[in-house]
């Protein structure tokens, strides 16, 4: 607009003053203008692309294809037009980052009119994740660089990378050994389906308790005995508060307890026992779906935007996956692990809190904190004094740390485990299971 304002002047003032040399260049310069916006225009409108990626969800480690082809439904050529298929931050920045790129997202094409061109790149799964692939970018322009046109043209895909799983050094699950069920050591739930024995009738009995076949032999009211409650499975808590972690070691330590909750949400499912899923996490799919994104792009850095991802939330619901049995159950586990996210909503005496209610008293909740402050000590002591049994895995690296953080987690009854590092998980879970 300033060069149509400056053009607009320039040729009034030569009409007032009747320049005739430089009325005639302002009306070269004004028609130059307005065909390059013309162009432009008609080009930028013209354009039409897709884009196709062969799978949608893979492993650590797997490639991923993402083929783009675009299209000139105009009749006129297109001279230049730069295409970049964007991605996330979050795919791109953290060291190394969790998405190689094989190839180039960045291209420069000339299109014919009724043109195609197709380029393709490939993705190298490095770490798990929910990426947002796209939206593709496309500017274009006059030749004389005096207007460009900025369009989105394709929505974005979205990439589930699942979080790796390490197998268990040790444990045979051919072996079929009996471990899959640890008896309470104190009646506090008796399970009906367990009887134990009889015992003569006690006065409040309900009818439901008498043991009729030995009422009947002997003559006398007899009662069944039930087995106390047995503890089979576990309910994973897992600590994604962002403040729970050191910002020098966030990245790694929390990539560290995603790994550690997927190996052991396998393990315990291969031996045919229920499982489940608690964190005060966000997960990312969820966040999608509340906030979407924005594609009335008028800019290249508005663009980019678009492809971040959000960095804060204010929602404070923590994501659950009910403790149950079935093949089923681990897909969602893990596809839930590879969408959480770290955020600064509840903390993890607040998420203890919140879902005490939900959690089955017959799985063993296993706590996988980065550290231990006073209030979560006294949550997961809570829980132990409701009857649950409870176990703690500290993802610490330092001995030191670990010590302060398992002091106060003795204090109140509860079994510390140390995840010092990557090489540690296998003996841990390993531990844990032939527990």
């Amino acid at each position: 607009m300033k060069w149509f304002a400056g053009a607009s002047l320039l040729l009034l003032i030569a009409l007032v003053f009747k320049l005739g040399l430089l009325a005639y260049a302002m009306y070269a310069l004004l028609a130059v203008m307005l065909t390059s916006r013309f162009l432009a225009r008609t080009w930028a409108e013209s354009l039409a692309a897709e884009r196709v990626c062969n799978r949608v969800s893979v492993n650590v480690g797997d490639t991923v294809a993402v083929v783009i082809a675009v299209k000139n439904s105009g009749g006129l050529p297109i001279p230049w037009v730069l295409l970049e298929d964007l991605l996330s931050r979050h795919a791109l920045i953290p060291p190394p980052p969790r998405l190689g790129v094989k190839g180039r997202r960045l291209q420069l094409a000339m299109l014919a009119g009724r043109g195609r061109k197709t380029f393709m790149y490939q993705l190298d799964c490095r770490q798990r994740g929910y990426f947002q692939i796209g939206p593709l970018m496309m500017e274009t322009g006059d030749l004389f660089g005096l207007h460009r046109r900025y369009r989105v043209v394709t929505e974005p895909h979205f990439l589930l990378v699942y979080p790796e799983v390490l197998a268990l050094e040790g444990f045979d699950i051919a072996s079929r050994r009996p471990i899959g069920e640890v008896r309470m050591t104190y009646r506090l739930y008796e399970d009906p389906t367990r009887i134990a024995g009889v015992r003569h009738y006690e006065a409040g009995d309900p009818l439901n308790r008498v043991h009729w076949p030995a009422t009947a032999r002997t003559g006398e009211l007899h009662s069944k005995v039930y087995e106390p409650s047995t503890v089979a499975g576990a309910t994973i808590l897992l600590d994604f508060h962002q403040d729970a972690y050191e910002p020098r070691h966030r990245a790694v330590r929390s990539e560290l307890a995603v790994t550690t909750a997927a190996s052991l949400a396998n393990a315990v499912y291969e031996m045919n026992q229920q499982v489940g899923l608690v964190t005060n996490g966000r997960d990312a799919a969820d966040r999608i779906r509340q906030e979407g994104w924005d594609y009335d792009i008028r800019s290249r850095q508005a663009a980019r935007r678009v492809a971040e991802m959000v960095d804060s939330s204010d929602r404070l619901a923590p994501v659950v996956v009910p403790t149950r049995r079935g093949a089923e159950q681990l897909v969602r586990i893990l596809e839930t692990l590879a969408r959480v996210e770290l955020t600064d909503g509840l903390t993890f005496a607040q998420l203890v809190a919140e879902t005490t209610s939900r959690l089955p008293r017959d799985a063993t909740v296993l706590a996988i904190l980065p550290s231990v402050s006073a209030e979560a000590a006294f949550a997961l002591g809570n829980l132990r004094r409701h009857g649950f049994a409870v176990t703690a895995i500290l993802n610490v690296y330092g001995v030191h740390e670990f010590e302060v953080s398992a002091g106060r987690l003795l204090a109140e009854g509860i079994e510390a485990r140390h995840l010092e590092d990557r090489a540690s998980i296998v003996t841990l879970c390993r531990d844990y299971v032939l527990r």
